[in-house]
C-alpha cells in the first residue's frame, strides 16, 4: 500500500465521500474504527456532540434520517495532509476539509490511523463544525460594509439578545452576534469595561500565552507581552469593546426577568445608573459571567472571635500594608498561589493552608503543551482552534496522560523541591494534567508563575492535610491540636457552580437550567455553548480560546433559531 499521507488521505476521503453522498449510514461509519469518534458542531443537530463508536454514530446518522436531513454534501479536502506522531507508538494522518450542507458551509478534519488487523486506513477521530449560514454570511474582507453603520447602538430597538457580562465571553460573543447582524445589548455591573479583570489584585497576570488568546477578529499585536498583565488586558478589551462598535450598558443590572413561553420572550427590567428603569424584551439572555458561580465562602468556628480581616479571593485586591504580618492563605490552587506570592513579596510571613492535593506545571511547559498548535510561527489561529478543539475528551485524556508525564520531568527540579517542603501533589484527573483538570472542574491546579519556589525554598511556609477546627483572636487551630497565628485570612476557596449566579441574577426561571460546566458522558461541557433546558437562557465561559471558538458556534446556533433554521 502506497504509505504517503497524500496518496492515502485522498484514497480515504475519496470512498468517505461517497459514502456520505450515498446517504448510507452503514458504510459512513465503516470508515472509522469501531472505537472511532465523531466530534459535531451543528452540522448533523443543532448542538454540540461527540459520538463515540463506530455503531453509535451509524445509529445517529440513522435516527429521525439525520444524514440525509443534514443535506452533507461537497466535501473537499483543503490543504496538505500531514503525517504525526501524537505520542510514540501513535502516528496519525490529518487533514482538514470543507462541507456543504442544506443551510450551511463548514470545515472538517480528521485523523486517520492504520488498522492493525487488516492493514487499512481509518478515522480515529473526525469533526465536522459549521461556519457559516447560506444567506447569512459576515460581512468580512470584498464584502466589507463601505461606512459604519451606528444604528444598532440606539436605547430603543428591542435587542434580540442580551448578554450578562462583558468579559472575554461576552465580548466575544457580542462581536460574532454584530457581524450576524443580531441586535445584541451587552450588560454588566462595573463601571468601565475590563474591570473584571482590572479590579482583581494586582499581581495578575494570564497564564497562557498570547497565542492562545487572541479575541475574534482582532488579535494582539506581536509586540504583546507573552503573559498579559490583568491591566494590560483589561484595557484591550476596553478597546476591542470601541473597535468592534458593541452597545454596551455599564453600571447596570437585571432588575426582574420574567418569560413567555407562547412567545419565546422575556421581559427583563434593568436598572441602570443614571437612567430610569427600562424593559427590554429579547429572544434570549446569555450568561457570561464567567465559569465561576457565587464565591465558596465557609464559616468556621468561632471565626466571630478573629480580630483581623477575614475574606475571600475574590475580595482580594493587593498585599500592600501588611509587612511583617502573618498572612494564612486557605488554598491551594491559582489564586491562593498568586495572593501568597504577592504577601510574601510584600514582606508578609505567609502560610498556606493545603487541605488535600494540587495539581502543579510550570508557566514554560504550559507554553510547551499548547506549542505544537499556539504559538509564532504555527497554522492561523482559526486552524489551530479546529486542530485543537476537533479533538474528543478521550483521546485528550490518554495524549495529556503521555504529556503531563513528560513536563513533569520538565518541572521535576520545582516538583522535588514541593514534595520536600511537604506541599502534596497529584497529576491531574486520569493522570491526564491540566486540561482535563480543567475541562472537569475549573480549577484545582496550579499554573506555577514563581510561587512553587518559594515554597520549596520554605519562603512560603505549608499546611498540609488537615482541617481547620476553629479561629482564636488570633489564630487558626487544626483538627491535629497546632495552631497558626494569624493577622489576615483569605479564603482562596474556589466558586460555586456558575447556576448559583444564573439562578441570583434571573430568579426561579433560572432553576430549569442544568449543572454549567464539568463533562457530560460524550465529554462535553456541560450547558456551554449549547442548550442548558431553558430555551431561553444560554450560558458561556471559559478562557481566551473557548471564548473565541465557542462564541462562534452560540452565535450561529442564535442567528439559526431566529431565522427559523433551528427549533427554540
Amino acid at each position: 500500500m502506497d504509505t504517503v499521507p497524500t496518496a492515502i488521505a485522498g484514497q480515504w476521503f475519496q470512498s468517505f465521500s461517497e459514502a456520505i453522498h450515498s446517504q448510507d449510514a452503514s458504510a459512513v461509519s465503516s470508515f472509522l474504527f469501531s472505537d472511532g469518534y465523531w466530534r459535531d458542531l451543528l452540522t448533523l443537530s443543532w448542538d454540540i456532540r461527540t459520538l463515540h463508536t463506530a455503531s453509535t454514530i451509524k445509529t445517529f446518522l440513522e435516527t429521525d434520517n439525520r444524514l440525509k436531513n443534514s443535506g452533507l454534501r461537497e466535501l473537499k479536502l483543503e490543504g496538505e495532509p500531514v503525517l504525526v506522531e501524537a505520542k510514540p507508538g501513535f502516528t496519525w494522518i490529518q487533514c482538514f476539509f470543507a462541507f456543504e450542507t442544506g443551510v450551511a458551509r463548514g470545515r472538517g478534519f480528521f485523523r486517520l490511523m492504520r488498522d492493525n488487523l487488516d492493514g487499512s486506513w481509518k478515522a480515529k477521530a473526525l469533526y465536522t463544525g459549521i461556519e457559516e449560514l447560506k444567506g447569512h454570511e459576515e460581512k468580512l474582507g470584498k464584502t466589507r460594509p463601505n461606512s459604519v453603520n451606528y444604528a444598532h447602538h440606539t436605547d430603543q430597538e428591542e435587542p434580540v439578545v442580551l448578554i450578562v457580562g462583558v468579559g472575554q465571553t461576552g465580548l466575544s460573543l457580542g462581536a460574532r452576534l454584530k457581524q450576524l447582524n443580531i441586535s445584541t445589548i451587552l450588560i454588566d455591573k462595573n463601571d468601565r469595561v475590563g474591570d473584571n479583570w482590572r479590579k482583581r489584585y494586582k499581581s495578575l497576570v494570564l497564564h497562557d500565552p498570547v497565542w492562545f488568546d487572541h479575541l475574534p477578529y482582532v488579535p494582539f499585536p506581536d509586540h504583546w507581552p507573552k503573559f498579559s498583565p490583568k491591566d494590560k488586558l483589561a484595557d484591550w478589551f476596553e478597546a476591542y469593546a470601541i473597535i468592534m462598535n458593541l452597545n454596551i450598558w455599564m453600571r447596570s443590572s437585571i432588575k426582574s426577568a420574567a418569560y413567555d413561553e407562547a412567545s419565546h420572550t422575556w421581559a427583563v427590567t434593568i436598572s441602570r445608573t443614571g437612567y430610569a428603569d427600562q424593559v427590554i424584551k429579547p429572544k434570549f439572555v446569555v450568561l457570561a459571567t464567567g465559569v465561576s458561580g457565587e464565591p465558596n465562602i465557609p464559616v468556621f468556628k468561632d471565626q466571630s472571635l478573629f480580630k483581623g480581616p477575614v475574606y475571600h479571593s475574590s475580595q482580594y485586591k493587593s498585599a500592600e500594608g501588611f509587612k511583617d504580618k502573618k498572612a494564612v492563605i486557605i488554598g491551594c490552587c491559582n489564586s491562593g498561589h498568586d495572593i501568597a506570592q504577592d504577601f510574601y513579596e510584600h514582606g508578609a510571613d505567609v502560610t498556606i493552608v493545603q487541605r488535600s492535593s494540587t495539581y502543579v506545571i510550570s508557566s514554560t511547559a504550559v507554553g510547551i503543551l499548547l506549542g505544537a498548535v499556539y504559538e509564532k510561527g504555527t497554522p492561523p489561529t482559526e486552524d489551530a482552534d479546529i486542530m485543537n478543539f476537533s479533538l474528543p475528551v478521550d483521546m485528550y485524556n490518554d495524549l495529556h496522560t503521555y504529556a503531563t508525564e513528560q513536563v513533569a520531568e520538565l518541572d521535576r527540579d520545582v516538583l522535588e523541591g514541593l514534595r520536600k517542603a511537604g506541599f502534596k501533589l497529584n497529576t491531574g484527573i486520569n493522570g491526564a494534567g491540566l486540561m482535563l483538570t480543567y475541562l472537569s472542574k475549573g480549577g484545582g491546579y496550579y499554573i506555577d508563575v514563581g510561587a512553587s519556589n518559594l515554597i520549596a525554598e520554605k519562603k512560603i511556609k505549608i499546611k498540609q492535610g488537615h482541617e481547620i477546627s476553629n479561629f482564636t483572636q488570633d489564630s487558626l487551630v487544626f483538627d491535629d491540636g497546632t495552631e497558626l497565628e494569624a493577622d489576615i485570612v483569605v479564603l482562596a476557596t474556589g466558586y460555586q457552580n456558575m447556576k448559583t449566579t444564573a439562578i441570583r441574577i434571573l430568579g426561579p426561571e433560572a432553576e430549569r437550567i442544568s449543572e454549567v460546566w464539568g463533562l457530560d458522558s460524550e465529554g462535553e461541557l456541560n450547558g456551554i455553548a449549547r442548550s442548558t433546558g431553558h430555551p431561553g437562557i444560554y450560558t458561556l465561559g471559559g478562557n481566551l480560546a473557548q471564548a473565541r471558538f465557542l462564541s462562534k458556534r452560540l452565535a450561529l446556533r442564535i442567528k439559526a433559531q431566529v431565522e427559523g433554521l433551528a427549533p427554540f
